[in-house]
């Protein structure tokens, strides 16, 4: 069987490489990524699960705005030693695709709000253009390329950055999709994934392949025809997390320690609970509680922004909790959680608490053998980034589906 050949570029922790692993219609050539436990956690997945022994080479931990050396190799003392992509991509005689997204903090609606400069002097803005270049050299039949909604009105220089993405593989030959506001638009949860999660995938195709054909209608039955025929059944929050081990809390001031407020076994990888001050651990309760009895006092954004308000003292422009709902796919899961998990409450009051990095990381629809790497902080943040891996094994599906009509 013939194996497409990839680069997954700011790889992460590996969840869109993952998804297109699992199919078994691709093979990665090499992967980049500059944070350390990200790439430990990818290449221990890459040699625990598809007993790939030279992970560590393929896998190059580095900045990608350092383009020379990307390329041609480096020894730094910060990332260590690659002969580089040239010489990955010419043992494999060439690759068909690149995957990947820039960090889409910069795009994001919410960062904008955040941001006193609505994210206009973020230099993450035009990572892209380094996506743009390992394009322009490898010359892939097509590529993938995954970000936030709102990368569809970000204006960081005045134009919306979509507009200057499409003109810019345009001008180096690859053609996206028009239309992406209406079909680009992927909800995760449509895919197997216990999670709302919106975002917009964007397929490329290299011009010169469909020279006596209109592209724009190829890429429109990729969206339309391709991608939906590997749509699931949605899974709920309590479908996702409910079989995992009871966290109790722990009430009582003189049992509780400094890093320890719940009980709990330690039976599955990285379900385990954050620590939580006794006052966020009342408001917990008590959200959850509210939706279990069905009073629904504290469901609305007002109501939430006052028990913040009044607990901690100050005003917020957003609202701080949400109890994630057992019979709904999760709201989206970020990589703010690594501040803090109040957004992410669990539904049983009687555990009063965020959720867990597993269980983040089942309502991303990572498989509990899917081993991270890392302090807890740098976990919740690589599992909020992940592009999750049931999205990632459709959209592979529908790629190789794609391919195979060249």
């Amino acid at each position: 069987m013939k194996k497409y050949k990839f680069i997954d570029l700011f790889a992460g922790c590996g969840g869109l490489e993952d998804g297109f692993l699992q199919t078994g219609f691709f093979e990665c050539v090499a992967s980049v990524e500059w944070l350390k436990p990200q790439v430990e956690t990818l290449r221990k997945r890459l040699m625990d699960k598809y007993q790939m022994r030279n992970a560590d080479e393929k896998v190059l931990h580095f900045d990608i705005q350092r383009e020379k050396e990307l390329f041609e190799g480096w020894d730094d003392s910060s990332f260590g030693k690659s002969k580089g992509l040239d010489y990955h991509v010419n043992q494999s005689n060439g690759i068909d695709l690149i995957i990947g997204g820039p960090p889409c903090q910069a795009y994001s609606v919410a960062g904008r709000v955040r941001d006193e400069n609505g994210m206009r002097d973020d230099y993450r803005n035009y990572l892209f253009e380094h996506y743009l270049s390992v394009v322009n050299r490898y010359q892939p039949k097509v590529f993938i390329f995954e970000n936030v909604p709102g990368i569809l009105s970000a204006k960081p220089s005045g134009k919306k950055i979509i507009d200057i993405i499409e003109s810019e593989f345009r001008r180096n030959g690859y053609i996206i999709s028009h239309n992406l506001a209406k079909i680009g638009l992927i909800d995760s949860s449509l895919y197997g994934v216990p999670q709302k999660r919106k975002r917009v995938i964007i397929l490329g195709v290299r011009e010169d392949l469909f020279k006596n054909e209109d592209i724009q209608l190829r890429i429109d039955r990729f969206y339309n025809h391709l991608l939906p025929q590997y749509k699931r059944p949605i899974i709920t929050v309590e479908d996702a997390i409910g079989d995992l081990p009871i966290i109790s809390p722990i009430w009582e001031e003189s049992k509780r320690t400094r890093k320890k407020s719940y009980h709990y076994e330690s039976g599955v990888d990285w379900h385990i609970p954050r620590y939580h001050n006794l006052r966020d651990m009342k408001i917990y309760k008590m959200l959850a509680e509210d939706i279990e009895t069905g009073e629904c006092k504290y469901t609305n954004a007002e109501a939430i922004t006052k028990v913040y308000e009044e607990a901690v003292g100050s005003k917020s422009p957003i609202h701080r909790y949400h109890v994630l709902r057992r019979d709904e796919p999760s709201t989206t899961i970020i990589a703010h959680l690594y501040k803090d998990g109040n957004r992410f409450i669990h539904y049983d009051s009687k555990q009063a608490r965020s959720i867990t990095p597993r269980e983040a990381a089942r309502l991303q629809s990572f498989d509990d053998e899917f081993s991270f790497i890392g302090t807890q902080g740098s976990v919740y943040q690589m599992i909020g980034n992940a592009v999750p891996p049931r999205l990632a094994y459709a959209i592979g599906l529908a790629v190789r589906d794609f391919l195979e009509g060249i």
